[in-house]
């Protein structure tokens, strides 16, 4: 049986937002990023970032008195699984259902429309 790997909470995903754009980082680093956007307590980061570490969304190495911590996955490769989640929990799978809901929503510009038709008639000729 194929074991599914865990999904980042949103905290997490900020984590990994920081490290994907920043690069390896200690935890004062991330922390010093997050703080420009959020209340957030120094030791707040480094529990999540510990837990992050546990459950295998980060690996560290030591460097001097810190660690300096990487995303364990690619960007791309956690976005699939974040999308997967919440396409199954709240759109029972339909992907169709999803775009349909997603262009009604959002005023969408021709460069989008255009960008889509590309993609889908790309899907087209593959299939």
């Amino acid at each position: 049986m194929k074991q599914k790997k865990a999904t980042p909470t949103a905290s997490e995903l900020e984590i990994l937002n920081v490290l994907w754009e920043n690069g390896p980082s200690t935890v004062k680093v991330v922390h010093n990023v997050l703080s420009e956007t959020k209340g957030v307590g120094y030791t707040t980061t480094l529990k999540i970032m510990q837990n992050m570490h546990e459950k295998g969304f980060l690996s560290r190495k030591p460097e001097g008195r810190s660690h300096i911590y990487h995303a364990a996955y690619e960007q791309e490769e956690t976005r699939g699984r974040l999308l997967d989640r919440f396409l199954e929990s709240t759109f029972s799978g339909s992907a169709s259902s999803l775009v349909m809901q997603l262009l009604g929503n959002k005023k969408t510009s021709q460069k989008e429309l255009d960008e889509i038709k590309r993609i889908i008639d790309k899907m087209d000729k593959n299939s």
